[in-house]
Order: structure tokens, then sequence, then C-alpha cells
């Protein structure tokens, strides 16, 4: 799943892996309260007991934080932490390297684990159950069951779709945990402890500014902090103020509400080429010639969130919202054309 390069893509790149930017602690992780919460007293119990934390699941969009907190989480039960990815996990063998090499109570983090080998899932239900490996070595008649011991361990698991996830590994998860979209308050703190860091002087009109651009995702919010240094380093700007910020992100072409050219390439061909909708995900693949698992994970969440299309039935439909951020007129029967979708059978 690749989008082509845009300054508010919420997947990893290169520069929002500086950790200088990440809190260390849950209380300096800024959002997801009820999550914090929950964790702080998971991880007392367990560090009270000398257990392993209990599996953990996080659920939510990327760039929310998901890393981040499964690293503070190791930190603060004093294990190590090993990070991998499902898509990098082909084999058993892959699996059986990380899980024998960790000590007692450790933390491995798989990302995108709805991206995991059904061969190595299948090894690591015993794995996370019974603290077992049950191993096939050799082929044919010479074949034979080896078992291997583990060291007790917590396993930290991400994923964008849930759905995706099989249901005898969902319910081995003791500890799910949903991430939600941030608030741009939340976010504007995160923002402003970021230019801190960065020795960055930025206004508090400044630092809101980026936040509402941010789209609630924390690591979109560090990026465009950073681009908005560049430029006002360049022009000498000894204050970012909220004129300066606002100047910066128009030339990254992130309008005030945070939608970028992909976005309102999205909104514009639905308006213009099908009339404000019905139109179909593949046929908005085609369109934009992006993936269209990237247009349903990456784009349309929040588009959605923000209010500016409708999944139907029979597709994607513009909404008044739609029509008034492109400047344009909307339908004079959109109403009642939504209602009619809805009322239709899928």
């Amino acid at each position: 799943m690749s989008l082509s390069p845009r300054i508010i893509t919420p997947e990893l790149r290169g520069e929002d892996a500086d950790v200088s930017l990440r809190p260390q602690s849950l209380d300096d992780f800024v959002g997801q309260a009820a999550a914090r919460a929950n964790l702080k007293v998971f991880i007392e119990a367990a560090k009270g007991r000398g257990e392993a934390l209990d599996h953990v699941l996080f659920v939510g969009p990327p760039g929310l934080g998901k890393t981040t907190l499964a690293q503070i989480m190791a930190k603060e039960l004093g294990v190590n932490f090993r990070a991998t990815s499902g898509p990098v996990i082909a084999k058993a063998g892959d699996l059986a390297a990380l899980l024998t090499n960790l000590e007692e109570r450790d933390v491995l983090f798989i990302d995108e684990i709805h991206r995991l080998n059904p061969a190595v899932e299948e090894i690591l239900y015993p794995a996370m159950e019974d603290l077992q490996l049950d191993l096939i070595i050799g082929e044919g008649p010479a074949a034979r069951s080896v078992k291997i011991d583990l060291a007790k361990f917590t396993l930290v698991a991400a994923t964008t779709r849930l759905g995706l996830l099989t249901n005898p590994l969902r319910d081995r998860f003791g500890i799910p945990v949903r991430l939600n979209f941030y608030s741009v308050e939340e976010l504007e703190k995160i923002v402003t402890r970021g230019a801190r860091v960065l020795g960055m002087p930025l206004g508090d009109d400044g630092a809101l500014e980026i936040a509402r651009r941010a789209r609630g995702t924390p690591r979109i919010a560090g990026r465009l902090l950073r681009r908005v240094r560049d430029f006002a380093s360049v022009a000498g700007v000894d204050h970012v103020s909220r004129k300066v910020a606002d100047e910066a992100l128009l030339r990254l072409e992130v309008d005030a509400l945070g939608l970028d050219q992909l976005d309102r390439r999205y909104l514009s061909m639905i308006a213009g080429n099908f009339g404000g909708g019905p139109v179909g995900i593949e046929t908005i693949a085609a369109g934009l010639s992006e993936p269209r698992d990237a247009i349903e994970d990456i784009i349309e969440p929040f588009l959605i969130q923000q209010g500016f299309i409708q999944r139907t039935p029979r597709g994607r439909v513009l909404t008044a919202n739609a029509w008034k951020h492109l400047g344009l007129d909307a339908p004079a029967d959109l109403a009642q054309q939504q209602i009619n979708l809805f009322q239709e059978e899928d």
C-alpha cells in the first residue's frame, strides 16, 4: 500500500523516526487519555506481581502513536524492546529467531500484524498462549516436531485494519486498545512541545495553525512543524506566528482544513465527473491512479471524519460540506438523494 508522495501522509518516513520529538513516558504522552490511564493500571499491576504484561493490540489509523506507546510500555516495565512488522516475518524461522532471543518479560512489537503470513500466524498461537514454539524440522518421512519453551513475554501488536485479523489471533490479545484521532487542542500541545525541543520560536497562534492542519495525527503535526521551521529559517523569521505558518503551509498545498492536493482531487473528481456520486471505490482508485487500499485506509478516514463524504450501498457521495469546501453549488436535491441512497439495499 503506497500513495504518491504527500507531506500530510500519516505513513512513516525517515525523519519521523526522530526520537527527540517523541514522549518518553505515559505522563508525557499527550492524548488518548482513557487508553493511557488503563495502560498505567495494567503496567503497575504486572510489575507488582512480577509477571509479564498481557498481550496488547493497538488498533487505529497510522501515525497516532502505536509504536511510541509500545516503546514507552517497555520502558515503564523496565524490560527490553524488540520491534518488527508483519511483512518482515516471512517464515516460521524468522519468528522463532525473534521469540527465542527474548528475555523474561520482554516486549516484542509487531507492526502491521494483519499482514502476517498465515503459516507464521499458526506458529504464533501457541507462543502467545502456552509460551511454546511448535516447529517442524526437516521434510517428508524424516520430518519431526520440536517444541521449544519460551521466556514469558508480552506481544504488543498494531493494526490499521482490525477486520483483516483472524478471530483466533484477535482473541489472544488480553488488552485491546483503540486509538482515535487527536483533538486540535491536543495537537497544539504536541506542536508546542516539539517546537521547544527543536529550539524553534513558535507563537501560540502559530502552533494552533499547524495543529489545525495536522489531520488529527501527531506524526503529521511533527512533519508540518519541521517544514514550517525550514521556511522560517530560510526567510530569517525570528518568531513563527500564525501568518508565517499559514504562508508556509499554503506553499506546501495544505489548506486551512488540512486537505492537500490529492484530497481535493478526490473530491473534485466525484463532483465534476460523477455529479457528487455515488461512485464506487474501484472507479475512484482508477481515476486517481492510486491503490484502493491506500485510499480506503489513508485518504477516506479523514474525509469521512470531516464530514466531506459518505459511504453508501452504491458508493461514495459528497456531502454539502464538500461542495462548500470546493466552492461549488451542491445539487438542489442533495439531501433527498442521500436519503434515497441509504434506503436502497446493499
